[in-house]
């Protein structure tokens, strides 16, 4: 009796197979992705013209290598920061581009400080060595001063805060022409006016 010999698999296949489940894992497979951070750089301009910038409009916040954050010539902690820029924007010294007076800034309104919150710039000048972590912090900070006035501002003046002013605003998928004529008045009331550059080493 002959023995019957048992057929070999074909395995010419299974490179297919393994491609194709390997596009199934690609295509279903999510991957998290870092946002980044949320900012926009400005475009360039055509004809740049040069600014008559005042020294005492520019709040400078110098962090170097080890991470410490120098303003005005002093070292100061990363809690006092938000308190410096409040003091800051906010101190009416002065007038406008249009020679208006801030007739709603609490500030002391310090000659040798910020005349008015359109004019108050706050330059963040930093070492390519810093913390990521010291860098966003600082930032964050210098945009919760800007929330902090916004708020008192909204406040006093509609009865509300800025921040559920954006919240309605958001809900009503940006339709509430009332709220976003409220919005843009408080913003032009207290422009975020951030500059940002690297310390040349």
């Amino acid at each position: 009796m002959s023995r019957k010999e048992s057929p070999e698999i074909n395995a010419g296949s299974m490179a297919d197979i393994a491609f194709l489940l390997l596009i199934f894992y690609l295509v279903t497979t999510t991957m998290t992705v870092d946002s980044g951070i949320a900012r926009k750089i400005p475009e360039k301009q055509k004809n740049p013209t040069d600014l008559d910038i005042n020294e005492r409009n520019i709040l400078e916040v110098n962090i170097n290598k080890n991470n410490q954050l120098f303003v005005d010539g002093k070292i100061i902690q990363l809690k006092e920061l938000k308190q410096i820029a409040i003091n800051f924007i906010d101190n009416g010294g002065g007038l406008d581009i249009n020679k208006n007076n801030c007739d709603w800034c609490t500030g002391k309104r310090d000659k040798s400080s910020s005349d008015h919150p359109s004019k108050a710039i706050i330059s963040i000048k930093t070492d390519r060595l810093i913390n990521y972590e010291t860098y966003i912090s600082s930032l964050n900070i210098l945009n919760s001063a800007y929330t902090h006035l916004r708020n008192k501002l909204a406040v006093k003046l509609h009865n509300r805060n800025y921040e559920s002013l954006l919240e309605d605003f958001n809900t009503s998928n940006n339709s509430d022409k009332n709220i976003q004529e409220k919005i843009k008045l408080i913003r032009e009331k207290y422009p975020l006016l951030l500059s940002e550059t690297e310390i040349n080493n």
